[in-house]
């Protein structure tokens, strides 16, 4: 007998979403994690009603098939919008100037977010910021960075993006005045 797991793509309140929308990866099946060690609080937040809840973002297509979009903590909610900076990134990285790129979402009083890029260049090539806002024109004005920061990419020996420590140096002062604002 094979092993038979289950899954399904749930919205914030544990519900099956439609066929196309987005929504958090669900899997049940035998040898599903039981709790994390001592820390009900974490076991609480992943697992519901025998569904291990995996914090990826994902849809199905009309065949079937599973697309992962993004990780459910770099979601950026910009007015009420969830973006998936995932998908911000892949269209900055047609630009022929651009080596590597993150996206971020970056605390905003009236907004929740906005989004924010760190864009590493391939060496010896310049772009401005002027540059990168008109190329950005492709993209619904609500995915448009508003933000626009030109360094090194920060990744773990595993090639990841090290997205807290972007959200840590550029988020750090803003997310203490949005805290107190509000």
């Amino acid at each position: 007998a094979g092993v038979h797991w289950q899954l399904q793509i749930a919205d914030e309140n544990g519900q099956p979403v439609k066929a196309g929308e987005v929504g958090e990866l669900c899997v049940r099946g035998p040898g599903l994690m039981k709790c994390y060690f001592n820390n009900p609080e974490a076991t609480a937040e992943v697992l519901k009603g025998g569904w291990l809840f995996t914090g990826d973002m994902a849809r199905e297509d009309e065949d079937g098939f599973v697309h992962l979009v993004d990780r459910k903590k770099d979601v950026i909610i910009c007015g009420g919008e969830n973006l998936y900076p995932v998908q911000i990134e892949d269209f900055l990285r047609t630009h022929q100037a651009i080596k590597d790129v993150a996206v971020i979402g970056l605390p905003d009083h009236r907004l929740g977010e906005i989004v924010a890029a760190v864009i590493e260049l391939k060496p010896g090539i310049a772009c401005s910021e002027a540059e990168m806002t008109e190329f950005c024109t492709a993209l619904p004005r609500y995915k448009r960075p508003r933000r626009i920061f030109f360094e090194a990419v920060p990744r773990n020996p595993t090639g990841k993006i090290e997205k807290p420590r972007l959200r840590e140096k550029y988020c750090h002062g803003s997310l203490v005045e949005a805290q107190t604002e509000s």
